[in-house]
């Protein structure tokens, strides 16, 4: 009766999360249309998407082909002082200024130079920072995370997540935030998990027959 009771659960714990988790795509040239990559200097690239995001269920998914970014997820989450010298692929930064006076910018740009300024192992990648005049967190793809002239492409702002609120939310992104896909490894849609909680409620009812039994 216990294991049925616990495959039950599980189901319906899935079926909760098929409804309620958001997947993020995208699959697209960052810099299609531009002369970004031909343009000496770093460029950094706006119109990114206007989105709701929850760390505790939501995911990105990025596209290793559009990016250059080979998977799997390599990630850290933490101060500036916390990012590697390499073995990343996904920061989030939770350092909130780069010279101690709110009055002066903190966007992309500066977030992506402390980032910079801690790896040295070239590579392309993405990371996600607060900023400090739109009060928010934005998700940023940097075609050099180990590089201060590195172009950058403002992928997504998380309307949701402003003020204080987001800036204590940050801590809750993990790996499991982030997937970097290939054409062959999609993340499941709600339907695939709806087909595998029915499995799960198939296998509970069967471990209730041969318990009666």
């Amino acid at each position: 009766m216990h294991r049925s009771i616990y495959s039950l659960g599980l189901a319906f714990l899935l079926l909760s999360l098929a409804a309620n988790a958001t997947t993020f795509t995208f699959d697209s040239d960052p810099f299609a249309g531009t002369p970004v990559l031909t343009t000496p200097g770093r460029q950094i690239v706006g119109g990114e998407e206007f989105i709701s995001f929850s760390p505790g269920t939501d995911l990105f998914q990025l596209s290793s082909s559009a990016f250059g970014v080979s998977g799997p997820v390599h990630f850290i989450n933490g101060t500036a002082s916390a990012v590697p010298s390499g073995g990343v692929n996904v920061v989030v930064l939770e350092t909130f200024d780069d010279d101690n006076n709110t009055l002066t910018p903190f966007g992309a740009g500066q977030a992506a130079n402390l980032i910079a300024d801690r790896i040295t192992t070239p590579g392309a990648g993405f990371f996600i920072y607060f900023n400090q005049s739109l009060d928010l967190p934005r998700l940023v793809y940097s075609t050099d995370l180990s590089s201060n002239t590195s172009d950058l492409k403002i992928l997504a702002r998380m309307l949701n997540l402003n003020g204080a609120q987001g800036k204590n939310e940050l801590p809750d992104f993990s790996a499991a935030n982030f997937e970097i896909t290939t054409a062959t490894n999609a993340v499941p849609e709600p339907a695939s998990l709806l087909m595998m909680s029915t499995g799960l409620l198939g296998i509970g009812r069967a471990l209730r027959r041969k318990i009666r039994g």
